[in-house]
């Protein structure tokens, strides 16, 4: 009699992602880009401007980043590697920027007023969670690496029971339908999807864990459609041409670590190598499972399932929105979309031989 393991793994799912696909051009009757419009949900009351949030790394949101998104329309969520009075006082801090730096003049300010932190689902939590939520918090966003998980639901069951104040709360990470509907019926108002797929993320190579992110963000779209709960992409974004691909697949919103990460806005000192006029700037970037990360936070130095290195230093995140914000446009374009629902109810996906990735690339440039 065979075994039920042999019996399910003749059904391997071939899985997807980024690189493996392109959205097909279709017919189109927009005349200019700058008539695509952005705005994305965030969670089931809230909307963004763009569809665009920061990570909840140590190495990419604190205030100056989180006040940075929402200026151009987007959202960064406040990291929890800190003590709650610490992580209020980024609060703090971010509320203090709207008032000394808001300059109704000027045109790119698109801030929809929300402030996002995030929360674990062990210790101080639910303390955390309120103290936040009194300080004017509008989104928590539940931090684990596993989100379809016992503690992930007593943490959200406890948030929403417990803390008082007009709040959303964003739970995950997760890669399943499976995931996303027990997530939507613990109380969810988002979901975030993506698990091994971060840049300095060894998930899947020291688990062996995880789905590539088209094919999991198409199943977990599916299942959140049926509850109304919009989605959040997270990992694998390399290019620009990945965050249009991750809203085609359905994702209402993308979160970046990476691309964020060496920026002026970013946590941490702009360090120097080298000597002029040859010398190079850089910042840290590290995962937040990374034994550097847990070191600085005094914890113990096992179940290692990141990495640290230092990036370029990039100069502002405006420049990198709106390059994001271009690309997303054009796409949009392509296929006559002039919305971000538009766009994924009229995208086509044709797979890609690794030929074609290298024809997709420029060439012939010597």
């Amino acid at each position: 009699m065979p075994r039920e393991f042999v019996h399910r793994l003749s059904h391997i799912e071939k899985c997807l992602t980024f690189d493996d696909v392109n959205i097909r051009p279709t017919y189109s009757e927009i005349m200019h880009r700058s008539d695509c419009d952005l705005t994305a949900r965030l969670t089931k009351r809230w909307n963004l401007n763009t569809p665009i949030v920061s990570s909840p790394m140590d190495t990419v949101t604190e205030a100056d980043m989180a006040w940075e998104m929402s200026r151009l329309g987007g959202l960064g969520f406040i990291h929890r590697f800190m003590t709650v009075e610490e992580q209020v006082d980024q609060i703090k801090l971010l509320k203090q920027y709207g008032w000394t730096k808001y300059d109704p003049l000027e045109k790119e300010h698109k801030s929809t007023g929300h402030l996002g932190a995030a929360v674990g689902v062990t210790g101080d939590y639910l303390e955390r969670s309120q103290e936040l939520v009194s300080e004017g918090v509008t989104v928590l966003l539940i931090d684990i690496a596993h989100g379809h998980h016992k503690l992930l639901r007593e943490a959200l069951t406890d948030i929403k029971k417990h803390v008082k104040g007009d709040f959303d709360v964003i739970a995950g990470s997760v890669a399943t339908g499976n995931a996303v509907r027990d997530l939507c019926e613990w109380g969810a108002d988002g979901l975030r999807v993506g698990i091994g797929n971060g840049s300095l993320c060894e998930t899947r190579i020291r688990t062996g864990i995880g789905i590539p992110q088209v094919s999991a963000l198409i199943e977990c779209v599916v299942a959140a459609d049926m509850y109304d709960v919009p989605v959040m992409a997270d990992g694998g974004v390399r290019l620009v041409g990945d965050v249009c691909k991750a809203l085609a697949c359905g994702a209402d919103t993308v979160m970046l670590g990476s691309l964020l990460s060496g920026t002026k806005e970013s946590p941490g000192e702009i360090a120097k190598s080298g000597q002029w006029p040859n010398e190079k700037l850089y910042k840290k970037y590290r995962g937040s499972a990374s034994s550097e990360s847990k070191l600085a936070r005094n914890e113990e130095n096992k179940n290692v399932e990141g990495n640290s290195k230092i990036t370029p230093y990039k100069g502002k995140i405006k420049r990198i929105v709106h390059d994001i914000e271009d690309g997303l446009r054009s796409s949009m374009s392509y296929v006559g979309a002039v919305n971000i629902l538009a766009f994924q109810a009229r995208t086509e996906f044709v797979q890609v031989t690794d030929a074609g990735r290298i024809e997709a690339h420029p060439h012939g440039l010597l």
